[in-house]
């Protein structure tokens, strides 16, 4: 967890936070895509075994909750409120499987006040999530409304 608040101030492109590693198991994968994604190679390991991915694999929906639990659960920005405004150019890139244990990379890209409300901004970080063989398995590009530390 961050030691102190961050606010828009305090960040600039080019910082970078890690996270995880997150296992994803497969009573997990099957019990989300139950719930919320119940296709034949989430919820059924015989039919995934049959189907083009040669067995179960995570939703990526699941991919992207555990990682956003994570990055709430860091808490990088420590107290600091932040709003999400946008998710850009999703991509899941490799099939997460029962056992792989997920690692997050969060670099921020561009960082930028508010002209119409100068007491906020917007930061845009490049997320990106590996397996432990180093595939990634998701990436995107997050917008992020942020406050400031005082206008200007």
């Amino acid at each position: 967890m961050a030691a102190h608040s961050l606010f828009l101030e305090d960040l600039e492109i080019g910082q970078v936070w890690t996270g995880g590693p997150i296992e994803m198991t497969e009573a997990d994968i099957i019990r989300f895509a139950r719930e919320y994604d119940p296709q034949p190679m989430h919820v059924d390991a015989e039919a995934a075994a049959r189907g083009r991915f040669g067995g179960l694999i995570a939703s990526g929906w699941h991919v992207a909750a555990v990682v956003m639990r994570e990055f709430v659960d860091s808490a990088p920005f420590g107290d600091t409120p932040l709003l999400g405004l946008k998710v850009d150019d999703l991509q899941w890139r490799s099939a997460v499987r029962p056992g792989d244990l997920l690692s997050i990379r969060r670099e921020i890209i561009d960082v930028r006040r508010s002209d119409s409300k100068p007491d906020r901004g917007v930061l845009t970080m490049l997320m990106t999530v590996t397996n432990q063989h180093g595939a990634v398995a998701m990436s995107f590009v997050n917008l992020i409304q942020i406050p400031a530390r005082q206008a200007s």
